[in-house]
């Protein structure tokens, strides 16, 4: 086949803005997917584990086998699992990332994410290691971090340091919670993408979970949401043009094309880029010919708080358990999944001023729920949208015949009626029932996680 004939370069934006057309589903095959990572340490030491050491990474991923999940290797090293529609990756300082299914319901969802869980915490508890699902390492400082054996990520961290001074950081100390919802059409998109990016702050508000950092509190709620914002200014944070009159695909299609590139990828090795951004790229200013492939890899390389791909991924919230896992999943269902919620939500952020928005979304990560600016307070808006998506999901069951999933908003309630995040709820206990000592703490979120999964798991 000729050069031209190669159905998967690109030969103009039109294919690059039909990737997102592609992407529009009828709402009765719209499906919920979460990912989901953690921090894995030794038991006895508390230290990160590394790839190769003695019941580290290596052995977890290979232990994890049992439960049917099939290896992925990367220059004859495990580096990632496959099962079914689901995943398991790794992130550069070893985090521990489920990739789930694509399900119908949040039911599903949470008990792919319950099992995940406990087979987890089982190999751990054989192996003398333990897991810790928090927004931020509560115990590891950057430069004792181990990096995983994954060569792209040997390209990022030589390039995250020359556009931010939290990249490295990012990449290995943060963990998150992120769903991934469907969309019909591009004025579906759009709508859905204008709550998603107004609502991010409140999100991370009420899901805030990294207040400590090598052993002692930070002087945040979501420290992770911090670190993200100072990372590449390129690729990460706010985006303000999704609110300007026109946005569609063709518009994200130019976003994208202005971001810089970390590498090219071709028959099994990363090439340099040379700087490039994909537009010059597609301009003929490498040697290589852009493909769908390169496409496809340059857009799954900006970590916006909003992203589009073939879906729209909502990527506020730092790691926690479970619950808090299934309740970010319910909140974001209830709120774009049901018509009118989706319009009530709409209505709701229609009228904010856009640089109100954008100074409480820097001063949450302090702040949480307390958080405001102008006509915006962060906790009052969060009691707005979990009676919205509460709303939404009794409706959304009441058509689609799905068992109510409003039961998974608990956390949400909770956190909104209180006004207390688990952040708090954790330095709170820091505080007074560990006597400033991480170590106790950590001790603590042990028993506790031995009450969840207190029996012997059958294989």
């Amino acid at each position: 086949m000729t050069k031209k004939e190669n159905p998967l370069e690109i030969q103009h934006k039109s294919q690059l803005i039909d990737y997102f057309e592609q992407g529009n589903k009828a709402p009765e095959n719209w499906g919920i997917g979460t990912e989901h990572e953690k921090f894995l340490y030794d038991s006895k030491s508390f230290k990160r584990l590394s790839y190769d050491q003695k019941n580290g990474i290596n052995t977890i991923l290979n232990h994890m086998q049992r439960y049917g999940w099939q290896p992925v290797e990367e220059k004859g090293k495990v580096i990632a699992l496959q099962n079914s529609g689901a995943s398991i990756t790794l992130e550069p300082g070893g985090q521990f990332e489920l990739s789930g299914e694509n399900f119908r319901s949040v039911h599903e969802t949470f008990q792919e994410t319950r099992r995940h869980f406990e087979e987890l915490y089982f190999i751990c508890n054989e192996l003398d290691t333990f897991t810790l699902p928090l927004g931020v390492d509560p115990l590891t400082a950057l430069e004792e971090v181990p990096w995983m054996p994954k060569e792209r990520y040997g390209w990022m961290k030589n390039y995250m340091p020359t556009k931010g001074d939290l990249g490295l950081q990012m990449m290995t100390n943060t963990a998150c919670i992120q769903v991934n919802l469907d969309y019909a059409s591009e004025a579906d998109m759009v709508k859905k993408m204008r709550v998603a990016q107004a609502l991010q702050p409140v999100v991370t508000a009420i899901f805030a979970n990294s207040p400590f950092a090598a052993g002692k509190p930070n002087g945040f709620l979501s420290q992770r949401a911090h670190i993200w914002d100072r990372t590449d200014p390129d690729r990460c944070g706010f985006l303000p043009f999704i609110f300007d009159d026109g946005f569609g695909f063709e518009r994200w299609v130019d976003y994208l094309l202005d971001v810089p590139m970390y590498f090219i990828y071709r028959d099994d090795k990363y090439l340099s880029a040379n700087g490039l951004t994909f537009g010059q790229f597609l301009k003929g200013k490498h040697v290589l010919q852009p493909t769908m492939e390169d496409w496809e890899t340059h857009v799954s390389t900006v970590f916006p708080d909003v992203r589009l791909k073939q879906f729209i991924e909502m990527r506020g919230a730092d790691a926690s358990c479970v619950h808090h896992i299934a309740a970010l999943s319910a909140l974001w269902v209830g709120l774009v999944y049901d018509k009118q919620s989706l319009e009530e939500a709409h209505h709701l952020i229609s009228g904010w001023n856009l640089e109100a928005l954008k100074e409480v979304r820097l001063r949450v990560p302090k702040e949480g729920l307390n958080a405001k600016s102008g006509a915006i307070h962060i906790g009052e808006v969060a009691k707005q949208i979990y009676q919205i998506a509460l709303a939404g999901l009794n409706r959304r069951s009441e058509k689609t015949g799905i068992e109510n999933e409003s039961r998974f908003l608990a956390p949400v309630r909770q956190i909104t009626d209180s006004g207390i995040t688990q952040a708090e709820k954790y330095l709170q206990r820091y505080n007074k029932d560990c006597n400033k000592d991480i170590s106790k703490l950590v001790t603590a979120w042990l028993v506790d996680q031995t009450q969840i999964y207190p029996y012997k798991h059958e294989v």
